[in-house]
């Protein structure tokens, strides 16, 4: 019968052997993007446990061909290390972690990252990882597996030995096939580079394949402001998340405080309109008694109230002058200019803001950069799936010419936007592109054309003064000639008092031409761009 057969196919499967099956999801398609997705999640990592314990961070990346497409990869960490304890569920386990369950700005989200690593260095080439983790006086090593059945890690030849108590951090080491170095714009020292840039405060040092050294030395000698872990905004709940909270909730015994306690922005004044609102809801009794019908009046109710939007010190960018700094250090442009903005919401509830940073000639002209545009979400490169990105069609949709650069693609520009927020909207669990967001795509839009202004100025200054150059230079042909002329029509003998006279007069001119005209730009700049709120607005 068709019912048996249906029963007798009937699986559950675990979150492992979901992305053991759709391993193309996290990154791991194509050898190269394979290669740089393991670098990116094992440095990201890094970089996240080094700063959250105020650590500045160091890390050391070394990759060893050991056949065609078959490498060592080894990434160690000064952070803080791991515990006996949670090495496993760390390096082995997916969706386990301390990065899912907080609303707090991290460059990793969902706690898959290290395990999708390992997983992967199983599938290629049937090896687990080895790990040396050195811990509050402990040094931990062992080998990690994934028994992707039950979503558990395994934890082979498992040894703990005291060792230096100032001794801390993580040492990662897999083997991988599938994958392949390549110095390309999708390559790791690409990511590690566009890393270095957006985190001017970390060391970084890369042996390739080869056995070259590169460093990426540290350029700013303090860790970024650390962003605080914020709860959620009462405009970004629904009522499944509202019913769930309160249900978990040990804290609180009226509806009242669990709604202060757990939410942001909700005050005792905030909780009389909410009352007044809906009415025949108990706000004294008990969360743990809400339910679905209450949770979903409360969640309208949500709607109804002005709200003070969500703190912003649960974000931080890169900073201007930390950018100016990296930008400097890595591409010496003739002109740069780092635009931040106040932070915004988007989906109701969640605070994000946007930076972005336009660098125009000397170095990246020479570099031989054109058109680039360098996207970053949390300090994080982006170097994939660039196309279906809110960066990239944002980028493209500013009207260039209007900036005086006729064409983009070919012009020596570096466009870099930077995305900060508690909830990155990636399109996929590979984190390699931002949703098109709406409000996300207008603060962008925003934040690169008040940049590109600033590059108009720049560009039609170095235009006029090239015209005005050539212009006195035209002119200065003819005053030699000119001097000698009056001093013999005036029966002087003083031609050469006569030149330098004339010499004054052109210096005076075009001086004064250069100067008014870049007022007058300057004035225009500040000047709001009517043409440009109104396309906006479209």
């Amino acid at each position: 019968m068709v019912q048996d057969d249906i029963a007798k196919n009937f699986r559950e499967h675990s979150i492992a052997e979901f992305f053991k099956k759709n391993k193309q999801m996290l990154g791991f398609s194509g050898k190269v993007r394979s290669m740089t997705t393991i670098v990116h999640e094992l440095v990201t990592n890094s970089m996240d446990a080094a700063e959250e314990n105020g650590i500045l961070p160091e890390i050391i990346v070394k990759i060893e061909e050991l056949d065609k497409d078959h490498y060592r990869v080894f990434v160690e960490d000064n952070g803080p290390g791991l515990p006996k304890t949670l090495i496993g569920k760390a390096l082995g386990q997916m969706l386990a972690g301390t990065k899912f369950h907080r609303y707090i700005q991290q460059r990793g989200q969902q706690g898959i990252g290290c395990s999708a690593c390992t997983m992967y260095a199983l599938l290629t080439t049937g090896k687990t990882v080895h790990a040396i983790s050195y811990y509050k006086g402990k040094k931990v090593e062992c080998n990690v597996g994934i028994n992707f059945k039950n979503n558990r890690a395994e934890l082979i030849d498992l040894t703990e030995e005291d060792c230096d108590q100032e001794k801390h951090g993580l040492t990662y080491i897999g083997e991988f096939k599938e994958v392949r170095y390549e110095r390309s714009n999708y390559g790791v020292y690409e990511y590690l580079r566009r890393t270095a840039l957006a985190n001017p405060h970390i060391k970084l040092e890369l042996t390739e394949p080869n056995g070259e050294l590169v460093l990426f030395p540290r350029s700013v000698d303090q860790n970024p402001h650390h962003p605080k872990e914020v709860q959620p905004h009462p405009l970004g709940i629904g009522a499944h998340d509202l019913l769930d909270m309160a249900k978990r909730e040990k804290d609180s015994t009226k509806i009242s405080s669990f709604l202060q306690n757990a939410l942001t922005r909700v005050s005792a004044n905030k909780i009389k309109e909410l009352e007044a609102i809906v009415s025949d809801l108990d706000f004294n009794k008990n969360p743990m008694e809400l339910s679905w019908e209450e949770a979903e009046k409360l969640v309208k109710a949500f709607k109804e109230v002005k709200w003070i939007a969500p703190a912003t010190d649960s974000i931080v960018p890169i900073g201007k002058e930390q950018v100016e700094k990296s930008f400097q250090n890595i591409f010496n442009p003739e002109f740069l200019i780092v635009t931040e903005r106040n932070p915004k919401i988007y989906q109701g509830g969640i605070a994000f803001a946007v930076e972005a940073a336009i660098a125009f000639g000397g170095g990246v002209q020479e570099s031989g950069k054109k058109g680039e545009v360098m996207r970053f979400a949390n300090r994080v490169p982006l170097l994939f799936d660039s196309g279906g990105c809110a960066i990239t069609e944002t980028v493209k949709s500013v009207d260039w010419k209007r900036y005086n650069l006729k064409d983009f693609e070919e012009e020596p520009i570096v466009v870099l936007v930077n995305l900060v927020s508690v909830y990155v909207p990636y399109t996929t669990a590979g984190k390699q592109a931002i949703s098109q967001e709406e409000e996300i795509m207008d603060e962008i839009k925003n934040t690169v054309m008040e940049s590109a202004r600033k590059i108009q100025v720049h560009i039609s200054g170095k235009r006029r003064a090239h015209e005005i150059a050539h212009k006195k230079k035209l002119i200065e042909r003819y005053v030699e000639q000119l001097a000698s002329d009056l001093a013999s029509l005036s029966e002087t003998k003083n031609e050469k008092g006569i030149k330098e006279k004339l010499m004054k007069i052109v210096e005076e001119k075009y001086t004064s031409n250069l100067t008014n005209e870049d007022d007058e730009e300057e004035n225009q700049e500040n000047e709001p761009e009517q043409e440009e709120i109104g396309e906006d607005n479209e």
